[in-house]
C-alpha cells in the first residue's frame, strides 16, 4: 500500500466521495486554502459551486451545511478548531441531530462537520481544546476520532456515506503522521473499536494521538511484565462497548486514556457504562487518566502539566494493582 500523511488520507477520502457522489460538497473557512491540509487540492478539480468558502461564523455555515443536506446534498463543513464548534451548538445539537426526529423521518441530514483538536503547543484556550465530551449527551450525532492514516480515510468515508450528522475530530498533532493507507474505494465501519496490542493483564481504552501515547505505556509496562491490551476506539458515539466488555473480562482491569478534561469526559461515559454493565468482571477499580480540569495554558510547560503524559498512564495502570 502506498504511504501517505494523515491529512492527504482525508483529501483522498473526500475527493474520492467527491468523484462518486455529486451531491458530496465541502465548506467552511479556507477550505479553498486548505490551512490543515485536508482539503488541499480540491479546489483545483471541483472548483467554487462544490469547494465553498464561507465567511468567518461558524453558527451560520454549519446551519448551512444542516440545510444543505435536508434538501439532499452531503456536505462535509470544515470549522478550523474544536473551541469554534461550541458556537455552531445549536447548529449541530438543535438542529442537525434533531430534524431527523421531529420531522418523524422525513428529513436526513447526512452531514459530516470535521474539525481539530488537541495542543500542539501554545494554542492556549481557543486554539489546544479537545471537545469531543461537550457533544456526547447529543443524541442523534456520530462522533469519530482516528488515530491513523488509513483509519482517517475509511472511517472519513464512511462519515460521509452515513445518512445521519458525524462530528469527526482530527489530533493536529496527527495531520503530518505517514502510514500505508489502501487505494481506492476504502470504508470502515462506524462504531467498530480495534485491539491494536493484545494483553492480558489490564485494557487501555484510548483514541486520536493518545493511542499512541497508551502504546508507548503499554511497551514501557511489558518490560516489568505487565501486558496491557490496547483498543482505539475509533468512534467515539456509538463507542464498541463489546470489544471493551470483552477486553475487560480477560484482563478485569480498566483505564481509560484521553486529552480532553477529566470531568464530564470521554472516558466519564465508558467508565459508568462498564461499572453498570460489567462491575462482576472487575478486580480494580476503572481508573481515567485525562487532562486537568483548568483552561489550557499558554505556557509549554504549564501545557505540559495540564495534559496527560505517557507517566501518567503507566502511573494510572499500576494503581489498579494496589
Amino acid at each position: 500500500m502506498p504511504e501517505k500523511t494523515y491529512a492527504e488520507a482525508i483529501v483522498e477520502a473526500i475527493g474520492g466521495e467527491m468523484r462518486r457522489d455529486e451531491n458530496v460538497v465541502v465548506m467552511g473557512l479556507d477550505v479553498k486554502q486548505a490551512i490543515f491540509g485536508t482539503t488541499r487540492g480540491l479546489y483545483s478539480e471541483f472548483g467554487p459551486t462544490r469547494i465553498i468558502d464561507t465567511p468567518v461564523c461558524e453558527a451560520s455555515f454549519v446551519m448551512a451545511g444542516v440545510g444543505a443536506a435536508m434538501t439532499g446534498l452531503r456536505p462535509v463543513v470544515e470549522t478550523l478548531f474544536g473551541e469554534y464548534m461550541y458556537l455552531a451548538m445549536d447548529s449541530i445539537s438543535n438542529m442537525a441531530a434533531s430534524w431527523p426526529y421531529v420531522s418523524n423521518g422525513v428529513f436526513r441530514v447526512p452531514l459530516v462537520v470535521q474539525t481539530f483538536c488537541g495542543a500542539r503547543g501554545h494554542g492556549a484556550y481557543s486554539h489546544s481544546q479537545s471537545t469531543q465530551a461537550a457533544f456526547i449527551n447529543t443524541p442523534g450525532i456520530k462522533m469519530v476520532c482516528p488515530s491513523s492514516p488509513a483509519d482517517a480515510k475509511g472511517l472519513m468515508t464512511s462519515a460521509i456515506r452515513d445518512d445521519t450528522p458525524v462530528l469527526f475530530y482530527h489530533h493536529r498533532t496527527l495531520l503530518a503522521m505517514k502510514g500505508e493507507v489502501p487505494d481506492g474505494d476504502y470504508a470502515l465501519p462506524l462504531g467498530r473499536a480495534e485491539i491494536v496490542r493484545p494483553g492480558r493483564d489490564v485494557t487501555l481504552v484510548s483514541f486520536g494521538s493518545y493511542l499512541h501515547r497508551c502504546l508507548d505505556a503499554a511497551e514501557a509496562l511489558s518490560r516489568d511484565g505487565l501486558e496491557a491490551e490496547v483498543i482505539d476506539l475509533r468512534t467515539l458515539v456509538p463507542f464498541d462497548e463489546e470489544t471493551v466488555a470483552a477486553s475487560v473480562k480477560k484482563t478485569t482491569r480498566l483505564v481509560v486514556v484521553e486529552d480532553g478534561r477529566k470531568r464530564g469526559g470521554i472516558g466519564s461515559e465508558i467508565a459508568a457504562t462498564i461499572a453498570e454493565q460489567y462491575i462482576d468482571l472487575l478486580d480494580g477499580p476503572i481508573v481515567r487518566v485525562a487532562a486537568l480540569d483548568t483552561p489550557v495554558p499558554f505556557s509549554a510547560p504549564l501545557e505540559q502539566a495540564h495534559l496527560p503524559q505517557t507517566d501518567d498512564i503507566i502511573a494510572g495502570v499500576r494503581s489498579v494493582f494496589r
